[in-house]
């Protein structure tokens, strides 16, 4: 017995050894050379700017093992600053990949390296998190496989045959010119989709009443979407044939599992498969139990990964993504054989949408839930646009009950308890492990709002942009759980760095872990994880145009001193101006009885802008207009100003000179310094008063932009100096049109209207 233990002795070590050996073999470090570069692409019929990560777009898949060690070096060979954030990954605050917040960026010509451990598994996708980068090339899948010994392996789903899908959007125009046309109300888009919802179109479909309270209610027309695309791309195409994976051909009965990450910078997809049900197994890239369902709406920057069958030798079934306005897809076609088509979506229903906001909005721009307790995706208002639920689509014996019961059932907006497609929501989803977070822990409750003014596109959390808030303090440890109630219109994929958060829903215990909530208007949601890794980690809505418009939060966790960023407090000065840039928009008319145009230069609440009337001989004179002010409350209907008027015009030849109040100007030269206040009344018409240092008052009423229809616009303004002006644009495109007006100084005109 003694001689056996001396023999166990010296094997113990030898024993050690081998295990160590086999422990350092697998955590081998995964290397990857990323090489950032301008090029030139033609996905929609123009040479474009592009940027492409070693040649390609979108970027390499990343491949990794949970346990490998990440070693990713970034050459920057463009003649701007970038940057790569790895979406949903779990990794040390400094390798996080956010300019100003985890690191410097990275400048042109420099070389950077990211390195950290990989400790989860799942889909993910990394990105450029440096200014709109992301919407013309920087993105691309980020897969970490799970150990074939891993507990959590589901055999007939890990072992599936996986295909990585990023979507993405392209389009023609400059990024930062769309995100300049969103600040100005430019509805260029809308009339590229047809969703002007003009009140010629109001009248042709008897929504006349509609439209009118609509504005009356001060809401311009509504979309699900703001930008127009080209083109929609799967993995860098718009149709693709998967006939093989892993070098197999598919067959009958063959189950594909997609990886797929929407990457796009402001789309949701609704994403469908005419081979028939598709099994929802991990979001997020985390684990859910299958869940089949017909279709599902992904959000911007969300991940799901999905389970096909291939039924029947000889097709090819079509995977479609289409965006929610329906305007535009992209399609996999699974299979060897004769292609298989989806029917594609059917338009949306614009005016029956535009009801729905009436009766939803306040007249204080609140949304009134009419007591419904929204939540997790189930409730969805755009139900009422969807004909293929509430239209045709729809059972025909329940087409009539469900007219009568739309006024007073909350289920109207319930897709799946409407109609006999399955809808993917947040309460179906269901974690296979326990994902209750650790009791008597100190916790943490924060309560946001989400707010926006889509007149002038600014979003904000409790009616503030990022550069008027400081970072959250939270103490490493502590459970954070955070309630977001949507008082926008519009819905916000809210995306959380450096952790995945539970979503609270009816599975209690086995709740889903994700890192990106979509909550869609009126709804509430709560999310909470464990803040156990220190540093500053950025929580925003993933919508890039939403996020560089300040709907932004800081979690500073911990009191963490970051190599990468000395002084912090200068670092963040610089993230939140970042999403409070200055926006530009200038448009000037030539026209046969005068020159007139404004420019403007705005951010989230400051406005100056200067106006100009110059006539073509000294009777007309000419005017110059300058205000600076600053928008108050959370519609900022309310502008108060202080101007500056410069104005010529010979005395003595208008009849018109003494105004509605007796006031007279007698100097063909005024120069005048006012205060003033601007309020938009109902019906979207601005009230401008002002009262000059001379002691002269103004009063004004003005509209520009009225939908007379697709392409025609409609304005006016009338003042008490006895001054009025009615206008008629033809808009040819997104900076032309052809204009023509009466002015009261100038007479009738006829012109061209450029504007920028």
């Amino acid at each position: 017995m003694i001689k056996h233990k001396n023999i166990y002795k010296k094997l113990l070590p030898v024993v050690f050894l081998l295990l160590c050996g086999q422990f350092l073999f697998a955590q081998k470090t995964v290397r990857y050379e990323l090489f950032v570069k301008d090029t030139l692409v033609n996905y929609a019929g123009k040479e474009k700017r592009a940027i492409a990560v070693n040649g390609q777009i979108p970027m390499p898949t990343l491949t990794f093992t949970e346990g490998d060690t990440a070693e990713i070096v970034v050459h920057n060979l463009l003649k701007e600053n970038t940057s790569l954030h790895w979406h949903g990954v779990f990794l040390p605050n400094k390798e996080d990949g956010v300019p100003f917040l985890t690191q410097q960026p990275i400048k042109p010509g420099t070389t950077y390296t990211y390195r950290f451990p990989i400790i989860q598994h799942g889909t993910h996708w990394y990105h450029s998190h440096s200014g709109l980068q992301e919407q013309i090339g920087m993105y691309g899948n980020f897969v970490m496989k799970k150990r074939s010994n891993d507990k959590t392996f589901r055999k007939g789903i890990d072992d599936l045959p996986t295909v990585p899908i990023v979507l993405s959007e392209w389009t023609n125009l400059n990024p930062d010119n769309i995100n300049r046309m969103l600040h100005n109300a430019n509805d260029w888009s809308a009339i590229k989709k047809g969703a002007t919802q003009s009140y010629a179109e109001a009248i042709r479909e008897g929504k006349f009443s509609i439209k009118v309270k609509n504005e009356w209610k001060r809401m311009m027309a509504m979309d699900v979407s703001d930008v127009y695309y080209d083109k929609i791309l799967m993995n860098g195409n718009q149709t693709t044939d998967l006939k093989t994976v892993d070098g197999k051909p598919l067959k009958a009965g063959d189950k594909v599992r997609l990886r797929i990450a929407n990457g796009g910078a402001s789309s949701y997809f609704w994403l469908r498969y005419a081979g028939g049900k598709i099994t929802v197994v991990a979001s997020d890239g985390n684990d859910v139990e299958p869940v089949e369902v017909d279709r599902l709406i992904i959000a911007v920057s969300e991940t799901y990964d999905i389970v096909v069958t291939i039924p029947q030798d000889g097709l090819s079934y079509e995977f479609l993504a289409t965006t929610e306005d329906r305007t535009n897809s992209s399609s996999y076609f699974i299979g060897n054989g004769v292609k298989q088509l989806i029917s594609p979506l059917p338009r949306l229903k614009y005016f029956e949408g535009m009801k729905m906001m009436n009766d939803m909005m306040k007249m204080n721009g609140d949304l009134d839930d009419m007591g419904m307790k929204m939540s997790l995706n189930q409730m969805d208002m755009n139900v009422v646009m969807y004909p293929e639920i509430t239209g045709d689509g729809m059972k025909q014996e329940d087409h009539s009950k469900h007219n009568m019961n739309m006024d007073n059932d909350p289920n109207r907006y319930n897709a799946n308890a409407l109609g006999d497609i399955v809808t993917l929501n947040y309460a179906m989803l269901k974690s296979p492990s326990n994902t209750a977070l650790p009791k008597n822990v100190p916790l943490k409750e924060l309560k946001f709002t989400l707010t926006g003014n889509m007149n002038r596109y600014v979003w904000s959390m409790d009616n503030k942009v990022l550069s008027e808030t400081d970072k959250i303090p939270v103490k490493k440890g502590q459970i954070l759980r955070i309630t977001i109630y949507n008082n926008s219109m519009m819905r916000h994929p809210m995306h959380l760095h450096g952790f995945d958060f539970r979503i609270i829903n009816p599975n209690g215990e086995k709740s889903p872990l994700k890192n990106v909530m979509d909550i869609m208007p009126m709804e509430t949601n709560t999310i909470e994880f464990l803040a156990n890794e220190e540093g500053d980690w950025f929580f925003h809505c993933h919508i890039l145009y939403h996020m560089m418009s300040g709907m932004n939060r800081v979690f500073a966790i911990g009191d963490y001193n970051n190599p990468n960023l000395p002084d912090k407090a200068k670092a963040y000065k610089m993230l939140q101006r970042e999403s409070n840039m200055p926006h530009f928009m200038a448009q000037n008319d030539f026209a046969t009885n005068g020159n007139d145009g404004e420019a403007m230069l705005q951010n989230a609440r400051w406005s100056i802008g200067t106006e100009w009337r110059l006539g073509y001989n000294s009777m007309h004179g000419y005017e110059v207009e300058t205000h600076l002010g600053r928008y108050i409350g959370k519609m900022q209907w309310l502008m108060p100003f202080i101007g500056f008027d410069y104005r010529y015009r010979k005395m003595g030849i208008d009849e018109q000179e003494t105004n509605l109040f007796g006031q007279k100007n007698e100097k063909d030269t005024r120069r005048a310094v006012s205060l003033g206040f601007m309020y938009t009344l109902p019906m979207l018409v601005n009230f401008q008063a002002e009262v000059y240092h001379d002691g002269i008052v103004r009063l004004s009423l003005m509209r520009e932009d009225i939908p007379i229809s697709k392409r025609l616009r409609a304005g006016f303004m009338v003042n008490t100096d006895k001054e009025y002006m009615a206008d008629l644009k033809y808009i040819i495109n997104k900076n032309i049109g052809i204009r023509t007006h009466y002015d009261s100084d100038m007479g009738l005109g006829v012109g061209l209207s450029l504007n920028y």
